[in-house]
């Protein structure tokens, strides 16, 4: 599975130890910035990150700022993208069954790498359900038209 993984500055050190964590349990990972800590904004790289899925360049994405609000909105900016902020692993388990989210977003001043490294793990571990949801999420694609 490929991974396009983004941050703002705040996020920038939460992202650098995901890709590692990812890495080292075989993800090939698309790292579509910052680079630094270096003040930056945010909207860029939750666009590239969405891009790259939408697109189909990567399987899922992960947007990453400091609460994960202003990445997850401008996430869903992209058509086709259904960006789920999750806090918790109960939430990105839901988000992947029944909103079949392809990109997560995290917030670096609230969960710790330890925790993330958890949400990210039970993320991708889900698959999608379908059945009772397909009519949900297909409201939400008539929605992007």
């Amino acid at each position: 599975m490929k991974l396009a993984i983004g941050s703002d500055f705040v996020g920038y050190p939460l992202k650098e130890g995901l890709k590692l964590f990812l890495i080292s349990r075989g993800f090939e990972v698309l790292d579509c910035g910052t680079e630094s800590t270096d003040p930056c904004d945010y909207p860029i790289f939750a666009r590239l990150v969405a891009e790259a899925v939408a697109k189909g360049e990567c399987d899922r994405g992960i947007v990453i700022c400091g609460t994960g609000i202003g990445m997850s909105i401008a996430a869903n900016k992209v058509r086709g993208i259904r960006c789920a902020l999750c806090h918790d692993i109960f939430t990105a388990r839901l988000a992947r069954r029944h909103n079949d989210a392809n990109v997560l977003a995290l917030g670096a001043n609230v969960v710790s790498l330890v925790h993330a490294e958890q949400i990210v793990t039970a993320w991708l571990e889900e698959e999608y359900e379908g059945g009772r949801h397909d009519p949900r999420l297909q409201m939400i694609a008539q929605m992007e038209k």
